[in-house]
């Protein structure tokens, strides 16, 4: 006679693989979350909920038959199986984006939303005119304009690309030299009490000083522009910031001297906020660099924005510089 819960379990129907859209995005979440470092930096990322991130991991490790993640209430570890798959579902990731972009024309046809990381002075003033045309050029396309001065973590925080003042020292990145943002030393007249404008760096050392944490704080080294002669200062600052515009602020209240790049001080100089100190003498300019992750694929949306950026940077900053 049949045994009953054996024609039961027969009569079950098998599990139903995700749809092949479906399992495009169980991949993208999968990468995002190994890329984040966890479930709710992807789910922040993604914009939605750790829930449901973890239901879409959950989701391709059943499709899958396989165990991605070990995880526990302090880490999350990529098992043998999980390593492979990552690795896999990047290339494939990177094929069907390509494919896609064939298909639709998208190669000459900007769309969806770009991450960029610029600094603040920069990106509070002088690039908002070349993103605003970037933004005129490519109406399908959005663009998160985040502001700050740090080291740029692609991967953690998603941004897809990044306008840095300073060095380069990371070689996981594309690295593009788009300008040399000039600068100079000035300070309010009331700094100089009465005492004539200083002309060489050595009368610098009595007054006091502002520093910019991020590329100076207690020395730094003076060029002539004619000669060539390198004079080093050493000073013990009043102020130390991070914020190009909190040290200029300060100068104009007469706190001390600083040294800044010459488009953030143009227009105090040009009013009589600021004096323009050892005027023969400059700081070394500081390079201007866009920077991106390699990758076999880079949308169009990026493609664009890096020849637009490398082409109106170069000319915002020389305009900005002589004031006009």
């Amino acid at each position: 006679m049949p045994n009953p819960s054996r024609q039961a379990r027969s009569k079950r129907p098998a599990p139903v693989a995700p749809a092949s859209a479906d399992r495009l995005e169980l991949m993208q979440t999968f990468l995002r979350i190994v890329d984040a470092g966890s479930l709710s930096s992807a789910a922040a990322q993604l914009g939605t909920t750790q829930p449901t991130v973890s239901r879409r991991l959950q989701a391709l490790e059943r499709s899958l038959g396989l165990r991605l993640l070990q995880r526990s209430t302090h880490a999350m570890k990529l098992t043998e199986d999980g390593a492979r798959c990552y690795e896999r579902a990047k290339e494939l990731l990177a094929s069907w984006e390509m494919f896609e972009a064939d298909l639709r024309g998208a190669s000459d046809e900007p769309e969806g939303t770009l991450r960029v990381v610029v600094p603040h002075a920069f990106g509070q003033q002088l690039l908002v005119e070349p993103l605003t045309e970037y933004l005129g050029r490519h109406a399908r396309v959005s663009v998160e304009w985040l502001l700050h001065d740090r080291a740029v973590d692609f991967i953690a925080d998603g941004i897809d690309c990044a306008i840095q003042v300073g060095e380069v020292h990371d070689p996981s990145v594309v690295a593009i030299r788009v300008a040399e943002v000039p600068r100079i030393v000035a300070a309010a007249p009331s700094v100089l009490a009465g005492i004539p404008v200083p002309t060489h760096p050595d009368e610098l050392a009595r007054l006091p000083w502002l520093s910019l944490r991020t590329f100076y704080r207690n020395e730094i080294s003076l060029t002539h522009v004619a000669t060539g002669e390198v004079q080093p200062i050493a000073f013990q600052p009043r102020v130390s910031t991070d914020s190009l515009y909190a040290m200029c602020s300060a100068a104009v209240k007469g706190l001390g001297v600083c040294v800044g790049s010459t488009w953030v001080l143009q227009e105090d100089l040009q009013r009589g906020r600021l004096v323009h100190l050892v005027p023969q003498w400059r700081a070394a300019p500081l390079p201007m660099y866009l920077l991106y992750p390699h990758a076999r694929f880079h949308p169009a949306r990026l493609r664009r924005f890096v020849a637009l950026m490398r082409e109106k940077i170069p000319a915002a900053l020389a305009v900005a510089t002589r004031g006009g």
